[in-house]
């Protein structure tokens, strides 16, 4: 329904009611705008999220008190709701964890014990809630492990395949492909578009384990890195001005910053030399 409605023109020879009986749709939802979340829910998901890269195993109950803690009362029906709109959930092993239907696409871990030698052997992608002034948006990063390069990133107002895949072509087209990608097994990942995409393209498919805080322990700390260093201090005015600023911290990441767990050295040196 949604791409259907792109394709109304407001200049178009059809009028809009015309054109809405030709695509069948409804005219109202051409003028709906969704209700944006209040202010203080804006504010309560922004200290979630700097409270969960700290603390990852706490789920409601304990986000529920650490809000209570800071004079926010709110009961734990909200909590789960707005840790849902950010794509959080506590890591911690659970039985049963896989939404019906997704299961056929979860995939092993292959990076146990995997000797990582050269770039592109291993990419890894997440998505992750990005808070700004006022809303928030996702971002989509893949990151090569080897040189810590990342090779692909952008930003969306969705969770949804769609934007990961967009990432994760480009991606593709700019530095090749690689051997293996890594995720989690976030509903992006497990759904039938992602995984006969990889097929498709004879990409080795990679998942971490259900409950498991290091298998891609290389994203989540990039992710805590561009959130204390750049997010947190320069909250952006609208989607624009955050696209500029993330742009400049990835420009700094990439070719300025070195890293120690690659022996103090900057990553586009090590990627592009190496690749």
């Amino acid at each position: 329904m949604k791409q259907r409605r792109e394709f109304v023109e407001p200049n178009h020879r059809l009028s809009i009611r015309q054109q809405c009986e030709v695509l069948n749709i409804h005219r109202s939802g051409l003028y709906y705008v969704p209700k944006g979340e209040k202010q203080e829910n804006l504010e309560i998901m922004r200290l979630m999220d700097e409270h969960y890269l700290k603390h990852p195993t706490e789920g409601v109950l304990r986000m529920q008190d650490f809000l209570l803690a800071l004079g926010f009362v709110v009961n734990h029906k909200r909590v789960r709701r707005l840790l849902r709109l950010m794509g959080l959930m506590a890591i911690y092993p659970k039985k049963n964890l896989s939404k019906l239907g997704l299961k056929k696409y979860i995939q092993p871990y292959l990076l146990k014990r995997l000797n990582v030698i050269h770039p592109n052997q291993v990419w890894a992608i997440d998505i992750t809630y990005v808070p700004m002034k006022k809303g928030f948006l996702y971002l989509t990063a893949i990151i090569d492990i080897y040189s810590r390069y990342v090779v692909g990133w952008g930003i969306s107002n969705t969770l949804q395949t769609e934007a990961v895949l967009s990432v994760l072509d480009q991606a593709i087209k700019d530095h090749g492909k690689p051997e293996i990608i890594n995720s989690d097994q976030g509903s992006q990942f497990t759904s039938e578009a992602w995984i006969e995409y990889l097929k498709s393209e004879g990409i080795k498919i990679s998942m971490d384990g259900k409950g498991r805080a290091i298998d891609n322990i290389f994203i989540e700390r990039f992710w805590r890195s561009l959130k204390y260093d750049y997010v947190y201090l320069n909250p952006a005015n609208d989607g624009i001005e955050l696209y500029q600023g993330i742009k400049q911290y990835m420009h700094y990441y990439n070719y300025e910053l070195h890293h120690q767990g690659i022996g103090r050295r900057v990553p586009a040196e090590l990627y592009k030399t190496a690749a």
